[in-house]
């Protein structure tokens, strides 16, 4: 058995997911969280992330990320929006990530 963790920043939430997986398959779930962030607000009329999504998105996976030192995670997939690709400062979030 292996404890994973999902984390999946979207357009407007961002989610955790930590489980035990075994085979495949998840055997019990330890974390489920989601947060309203709007990463991607604003991201299609100027290119660039509003300041405070961006900020709210990094305290929160800051805590994700606290989570799963806690629980012992071994393993994390980080998933995100398309804004993460489209906005000119998207290196910014990488390098914060």
């Amino acid at each position: 058995m292996v404890r994973l963790a999902a984390l999946d920043v979207g357009t407007n939430s961002t989610r955790l997911l930590v489980a035990d997986v075994e085979g495949g398959v998840i055997v019990a779930e330890q974390a489920r969280e989601m947060v309203i962030t709007r990463l991607g607000k604003g991201v299609d009329r100027s290119g660039r992330f509003d300041p405070g999504a961006l900020a709210r998105t990094l305290e929160v996976l800051a805590g994700y990320a606290e989570t799963c030192r806690r629980l012992g995670v071994e393993r994390r997939r980080l998933v995100a929006t398309s804004a993460t690709r489209d906005a000119a400062d998207r290196q910014v979030f990488r390098d914060a990530v």
